[in-house]
């Protein structure tokens, strides 16, 4: 009994948090598309309003108002979902990071690492190791990211000799790729490594590690009015 009872009030201190996420969704979804609840109504109506004909026309209305009613649900989700998707990519459109953000939730089975490479415009390339090979996402100014991602690949041929590299360079010019479809385009390339052949890589490109890790920070605390220098860090 006691073990049920703190099962059903954790099942009840977890609704009201997903019900207030969905909440928080929503408004965010509302600001970059005002007509999201009107058009989520109009599609639960509407799924339900067909399956509830039908029923009257083939004589059961009850049976095909009750599965009208669950598709219509169903419907109304994926369909809020989806624009909630496209807001939140909305938002994230030209923000620093927005690759890197996109890149932690591409799945299972990819392996990412942020900012392995920059330069002084802050123009960014963010790694990701999975079936494929290895991925390489750059964000910024595509003249100045070709040098940057040539830099990279030279980089890694000297450690991953056998592993394919992809690049991508994030934007809504011709030959980029949107935010939006960056995780798509990463699942549509063919899978050519094995389990352990991802593992391997993974290994010999920790060896590289990220920006963050190369950069040579000072033991101790740091001294009261002491500034970062501006610079990027140096290449080796």
């Amino acid at each position: 009994m006691a073990r049920k009872a703190k099962s059903d009030g954790a099942d009840a201190a977890a609704n009201p948090g997903r019900l207030k996420q969905i909440a928080q969704t929503y408004k965010m979804t509302r600001k970059a598309d005002p007509k999201v609840g009107l058009i989520i109504a109009a599609v639960g109506i509407v799924t339900f309003g067909v399956f509830l004909a039908i029923g009257f026309w083939v004589g059961h209305p009850i049976y095909l108002g009750i599965l009208g009613f669950l598709l219509a649900f169903l419907a109304m989700a994926i369909i809020f979902g989806r624009r909630a998707e496209r807001a939140a990519f909305g938002q994230m459109e030209g923000q620093p990071g927005a690759a890197a953000a996109v890149l932690q939730n591409v799945g299972r089975g990819w392996s990412t690492t942020p900012a392995v490479a920059m330069n002084r415009s802050q123009d960014v390339i963010h790694r990701a190791v999975g079936r494929a090979g290895i991925v390489l996402v750059a964000e910024g100014n595509p003249n100045r990211l070709k040098s940057l991602l040539a830099a990279e690949k030279k980089k890694m041929a000297r450690i991953v000799l056998d592993v394919p590299v992809h690049d991508i360079i994030v934007g809504t010019e011709e030959g980029q790729v949107p935010l939006k479809k960056v995780r798509t385009t990463m699942l549509k390339l063919p899978r050519v490594l094995s389990g352990a052949q991802v593992a391997a890589a993974n290994d010999r490109l920790r060896a590289l590690g990220d920006l963050m890790s190369n950069m040579p920070m000072p033991k101790g605390p740091m001294p009261k009015g002491m500034r970062m220098p501006r610079g990027g860090p140096k290449t080796r």
